[in-house]
């Protein structure tokens, strides 16, 4: 069988067990470079995350996360099963250009903001009318949370999907690190936020492709 080729056991699980707690059917792609591998997954709500681990990877594969977790927890080499077919999105460019440097504190802050929103209009309704929570939510993560100038591209708008993703993946690290910061990328098309342990990237929906059956995108 193929070796996983991951060494940073401790950086990968702890990104594959936040996927698995959000999706337990989602894939990960893993893409090796030199002595790095990158760790790709889609969160439910659209959002591309990856974080970067050490160990030389198995080149370009993608496998089950649930699997590839409980292989890293049985301290197995193995690739899981390869599922190579199921990764059918395309991933940003390589190069990307840093905008704005945001505290994670006030990303954070923009994260409970939404939370507690949502709480409220579950609870009371919005304007005395009950709003379900799925409504409720899809609008919240649909909102424009943060809004950057950009000196060639424009007014850079970071929606709640991408906060949403970097606090859920555990990516602004601990509460007590002031000094961290979140950095807004964009790379083409593509808005990221990129955070001390891992990035979020989010593509507008005109944008969004759907990659065919039987192989890997090039990009």
């Amino acid at each position: 069988m193929t070796a996983h080729g991951i060494t940073g056991v401790a950086d990968a699980g702890a990104f594959l067990a936040r996927l698995v707690r959000l999706d337990r059917q989602v894939p990960v792609r893993l893409r090796s470079s030199g002595e790095r591998t990158a760790l790709w997954a889609l969160l439910p709500w659209g959002v591309l995350v990856t974080r970067e681990v050490a160990g030389p990877g198995p080149g370009d594969a993608t496998v089950s996360a649930a699997a590839l977790l409980a292989g890293l927890s049985e301290r197995s080499l193995d690739l899981p099963a390869r599922r190579d077919s199921d990764w059918r999105w395309p991933l940003p460019p390589a190069r990307s250009t840093v905008v704005e440097s945001v505290a994670t504190a006030e990303v954070s802050r923009l994260a409970k903001a939404a939370a507690g929103t949502l709480r409220e209009v579950t609870a009371g309704g919005l304007a005395g009318r009950a709003v379900g929570q799925r409504v409720v939510r899809d609008a919240l993560l649909d909102h424009v949370a943060l809004v950057v100038a950009a000196p060639e591209a424009g007014p850079i708008e970071v929606s709640q999907r991408l906060v949403q993703a970097s606090t859920r993946m555990g990516f602004l690290g601990p509460a007590d690190e002031d000094a961290l910061c979140v950095r807004v990328c964009v790379a083409g098309r593509w808005v990221g936020l990129s955070a001390p342990y891992g990035v979020a990237w989010l593509q507008p929906v005109k944008e969004l492709t759907v990659m065919p059956i039987g192989g890997h995108p090039k990009g």
